[in-house]
């Protein structure tokens, strides 16, 4: 019989767990005091979340906590010791967003499933297969797939699916998102998100204003209730409900929902599959952000997953809370059982316990005879029976014994709490579920890699001339790296001495014989060629064009990778295995970088860290195998979208041409440019100003990063020679990120 979708539910505190439970949840997903992407929910008590996956695997249900934040070094020191409880308690699995974290507990917590969180922006079967090497076992894939994406990375890799089908939905690609971290210092990749995509916001193309639409980036809440028979069809195994951050009402009153009609398909199948109007409704009423939309299963993107002019939360129905906290808000009903009590003189108290056809036999302390007060069978029976906070209710007890035994109430109270857990442990064991595991019972497993690590020194640099980290902080050196996205930035770009120039592949392949003949005409540096930030299924042809193209020019020896699917191609790309990780795949901690050290030469310190956040990194790592590069000039890209400004606003064309660039204007009359990329149709919001280091040369020198970088997006070739020489800074306004402040 075909595997049953998993029903899996979010769960904020201990109360919204129960709700969940009670309501039909397979699985229940929450978030510890620490590392959870929900820094603002409730979240559970370590001892609460012991408690959780007891009283869940009692029911035949499991739970997965969430570490899916990106991890300091002084944080990630502590994961193993924060999971430890849990693990040994028979949690079932952790959502994980940083590779570095991912490494530790697969290294730390041997059988403890992985589950790749959304976080990691994964967007087709190349990249899941790449973290299915490193023991992942579920993968949650962005959320912008469509249903045939999920159906051919399920086929490929074999792997779990989960997928959201219902609640609030981010704007942009999940891990992908610095506005909040870069406006206000609160990070989504920390659990900590500001939405400023909820706010208001033009569009302006040059400095005209297109569209009528208040809230660009606010889309509609997500409702596939009637879309269940599609999504099961498909073979997603985990459907996900979205709300850690939601009142217990609705966890549980959403859970019912998706229950009932889940229940309802398997029963009928999907010809007499309908959804009640009452259940639609019902939905609405719990927690609903304007209208809903069913998402981008069906979808690309589209004006009509847009609030457009409401973007707030619509309220809920108080007296639909009410039935549903009576009804599901509590403790879940327990098991009953009969016991039998045993104590004869002389020999060990025995206890047993009968129900769910199945006994229990415990032993305890050896039975005495009574020097004063012997005990009273309706005594022994009123003890036996008192199961406190255990999954068990005591029917009937019947206490077999003569009438001088004797029983210390410490023995009896042992005696009792031992058979209570013995049954509960059979219990759950029947259910097919972990009782307890133990570290001690097994050995930390080996690292798993994708590849052979890649050792060789860049090209057109001998290994001796090549220094470690350790030596270029001695000596102050830094090579110099230039990122372009135009002719006229490439062409001012070879004029300046530098290490390696990065030609977007967008740029390569619109503009090749361009390209190559500026490469010709300049041997000097190295060219590598940067990845798309977003690599889908719909790309497959674009990257076989790229790799014909590659395989005819040798000039271009290696490549910028920004996700997990870039990687995974770039491995087929080129025999050399020349690739530097991009900001964006999070180079947080040591653990990451070590990670990465087996497939790329370099990384990028990621935009979050601090000065002395970021110079603790490259220390760190100083013996790692690679370089450290600091991006010191660039406008930082702080989202990257599948929905489309330029088709919000009404005015795409269908086709698809080559980039173009418009703007959001926020409520201060701020200017945020957008680069509408048709070729990958996805869209990139950048910040309203460029990022430069060109103050803070100290500062940025107290990094000690092996590589300083230069990102050119819309500059001039005038104004990328002004920053490349230090000249007069060429526009009026800049930030320095986070070079000084960090995010918390």
């Amino acid at each position: 019989m075909k595997k049953r979708v998993e029903l899996l539910a979010p769960a904020g505190n201990y109360e919204a767990f129960l709700g969940a439970v009670n309501a039909g949840a397979d699985a229940v997903y929450l978030g510890g005091e620490k590392f959870g992407a929900r820094a603002y929910a409730d979240n559970f008590t370590a001892e609460e979340i012991c408690r959780a996956v007891h009283v869940a695997h009692f029911m035949g249900r499991k739970v997965y906590l969430t570490v899916n934040t990106l991890m300091k070094d002084e944080e990630l020191e502590e994961l193993v010791s924060f999971l430890k409880p849990f693990y040994e308690a028979g949690l079932d699995g952790v959502i994980v967003q940083d590779i570095g974290a991912l490494c530790r507990i697969r290294a730390s917590l041997p059988g403890l499933a992985l589950h790749a969180s959304t976080q990691m922006t994964l967007t087709g079967p190349e990249g899941c297969m790449f973290l299915k090497g490193q023991g992942v076992e579920r993968v949650v894939p962005a959320r912008e797939l469509s249903l045939e994406e999920i159906r051919e990375i399920k086929e490929k890799t074999g792997l779990e699916i989960e997928c959201f089908i219902h609640g609030a939905m981010c704007y942009c690609y999940s891990g992908q998102c610095l506005f909040s971290s870069l406006l206000g210092g609160r990070s989504g990749n920390r659990g900590r998100c500001a939405q400023p995509c909820r706010l208001p916001y033009r569009i302006l193309d040059g400095e005209r204003e297109i569209s009528d639409v208040n809230y660009p980036l606010s889309l509609k809440d997500m409702c596939t209730i009637t879309y269940i028979p599609e999504l099961i069809e498909a073979g997603i195994d985990s459907f996900k409900i979205e709300g850690r951050m939601k009142k217990a009402e609705y966890a549980a009153g959403v859970t019912a929902v998706y229950r009932k009609y889940i229940d309802l398909y398997y029963r009928k199948g999907k010809d007499n599959y309908k959804v009640e109007k009452a259940d639609l409704q019902r939905l609405q009423s719990l927690y609903i952000r304007s209208e809903l939309q069913t998402g981008y299963y069906d979808r690309h993107n589209g004006r009509e997953m847009i609030t457009i002019h409401k973007p707030g939360y619509a309220g809920s129905d108080d007296r639909i809370l009410e039935q549903i906290r009576k009804k599901y808000i509590r403790e879940p009903d327990r098991a009953g059982v009969k016991m039998k009590v045993v104590l004869e003189t002389g020999m060990p108290a025995e206890l047993q316990l009968t129900g769910e056809q199945m006994t229990v036999r415990v032993l305890g302390e050896v039975v005495e005879e009574a020097q004063k007060a012997p005990l009273r069978q309706e005594d022994v029976c009123r003890r036996f029976s008192k199961t406190g906070n255990s999954c068990v209710s005591v029917s009937s007890c019947e206490a077999f014994m003569p009438d001088n035994a004797f029983l210390t109430v410490r023995s009896m109270n042992e005696l009792r709490r031992k058979g209570l857990e013995a049954f509960e442990r059979q219990y759950i064991l029947r259910h097919g579920m972990t009782a307890e595991r133990y570290l001690a019972k097994t050995e930390p497993t080996e690292s798993v890699n994708f590849t052979e690590p890649v050792g060789k020194a860049p090209s057109g640099l001998s290994a001796g001339e090549w220094k470690t980290s350790a030596e270029r902080i001695a000596s102050g050196g830094s090579c110099i790296d230039i990122r372009v996205s135009t002719c006229e930035q490439l062409a001012e770009a070879v004029r300046h001495t530098c290490r390696r120039i990065y030609v977007e592949s967008d740029l390569y392949l619109t503009q090749r014989r361009q390209v190559i003949a500026c490469m010709a005409d300049n041997a000097a540096p190295e060219y590598y060629v940067a990845l798309p930030y977003v690599l889908r299924t719909g790309d497959s042809a674009y990257m076989e064009r790229l790799m014909r193209a590659l395989a005819e020019d040798r000039k271009v020896t290696g490549f910028l990778v920004r996700s997990y699917e870039a990687a995974a191609w770039a491995r087929n790309l080129t025999d050399s295995g020349e690739m530097a990780a991009d900001a964006g795949l999070y180079c947080f901690n040591a653990e990451s970088v070590r990670f990465w050290e087996h497939y790329c030469r370099e990384y990028t310190l990621p935009y979050e860290l601090n000065r002395k956040e970021a110079g603790e990194l490259v220390r760190r790592t100083a013996n790692a195998g690679m370089s450290a590069t600091m991006v010191v000039y660039g406008r930082i890209p702080m989202m990257i979208t599948a929905n489309c400004i330029r088709k919000t606003a009404g005015c795409c064309s269908g086709r698809r041409v080559s980039q173009s660039c418009m703007y959001l204007k926020d409520r201060y009359e701020v200017k945020f440019p957008v680069e509408i990329n048709c070729v990958h149709c996805y869209n990139v919001i950048y910040n309203s100003v460029p990022c430069s280091l060109h103050t803070q040369y100290r500062a940025a020198k107290e990094v000690g990063a092996d590589v300083i970088r230069y990102d050119f997006t819309m500059e001039t070739a005038e104004e990328c020679r002004k920053i490349l020489l230090g000249e007069e800074f060429p526009f009026a306004a800049y930030t320095t990120g986070h070079l000084k402040r960090g995010v918390e």
